[in-house]
């Protein structure tokens, strides 16, 4: 958390953001993922000051509990000093004792932003889905509460003016923001509306732009006429060379020709970013076997 100190912007964690959606993909499945199909609503997890406060949060708790499909368990919420915004002991269940910073005894719009976070823990930990090392497990943590309709809150409750600063979860506002419109594009949904910060929705505009960029990479068809005439040179180089040219490493897209077989383009899928290999012989339409997102593209 945090809280009037500076806080970190742009795409750091862009690779463990993308594999974060992959592994939700590959442990829920497509059926399982279209089941969040609604996000939490902003009334559900609304929190006033006249609001009781552990009466409030017990609530809130519910109905993230309700949200992530968790029907048998059940959340103790308490407050102390601490230093991070939350934390939740993860045991066996089905009881799980949630412990919030003092802070949110006067900032109780927050709370639900801070349980979407701890529940997503709970959810994971039923699902024994994790990343090695805190940080990239944290990372999956604000992925997955985002993607599956709750981490809008945690973008929200980013907040900036000339004196101050507050910012929840591990993920940059902008990641936030990728995260959020990855969702909305394959949802169809609009979340402009819920947000109450004005910081927070700008960062979910800057992370929409990058989320249809995703969309537009060759060997798409909707890519635009650089990328088709950098990946047309490449594929070029590619048949005459074995290879792509020094410096293009980082392209999105790579070649593969195992013995007499036809030369083939790999690229991840721009929904759930596992990566999908068809021949290179002009257009092609492809379906992608983990997010069933089918792509129209120009090899």
């Amino acid at each position: 958390m945090a809280d009037d100190g500076p806080v970190e912007h742009g795409y750091p964690h862009l690779e463990t953001v993308r594999a974060a959606i992959t592994a939700l993909y590959r442990r829920l499945s497509y059926t399982g993922v279209r089941t969040f199909a609604t996000s939490v609503a902003p009334v559900d997890v609304a929190f006033c000051d006249t609001d009781d406060l552990h009466l409030g949060a017990q609530r809130v708790a519910r109905e993230l509990v309700r949200h992530y499909g968790l029907p048998d368990a059940r959340l103790i919420v308490s407050f102390r000093e601490m230093t991070h915004a939350a934390n939740v002991e993860l045991t066996a269940g089905p009881e799980y004792f949630v412990e919030l910073n003092d802070r949110f005894r006067t900032h109780r719009r927050d709370i639900g932003a801070a349980l979407a976070h701890e529940v997503m823990h709970v959810c994971l930990h039923r699902l024994d889905l994790s990343f090695p090392g805190m940080r990239d497990n944290e990372i999956l943590t604000d992925t997955a509460a985002t993607y599956l309709g709750a981490g809008w809150l945690l973008l929200d409750a980013f907040r900036q003016d000339g004196v101050s600063s507050q910012k929840l979860g591990y993920l940059t506002p902008e990641e936030f923001g990728y995260v959020l419109a990855k969702r909305a594009l394959v949802f169809d949904e609009d979340p402009s509306t819920w947000f109450t910060s004005p910081q927070g929705y700008e960062a979910y505009v800057e992370g929409l732009a990058l989320a249809r960029r995703d969309g537009r990479q060759p060997p798409l068809t909707a890519a635009g006429w650089v990328g088709r005439r950098r990946y047309a040179r490449d594929r070029r180089h590619v048949q005459d060379h074995g290879r792509l040219p020094a410096g293009q490493s980082q392209a999105p897209y790579s070649f593969t020709r195992a013995g007499q077989e036809p030369l083939r383009v790999s690229f991840p899928c721009p929904t759930c970013h596992q990566r999908i290999r068809v021949p290179v012989r002009g257009r092609v339409r492809a379906r992608c076997g983990l997010c069933r997102t089918v792509l129209e593209c120009d090899t």
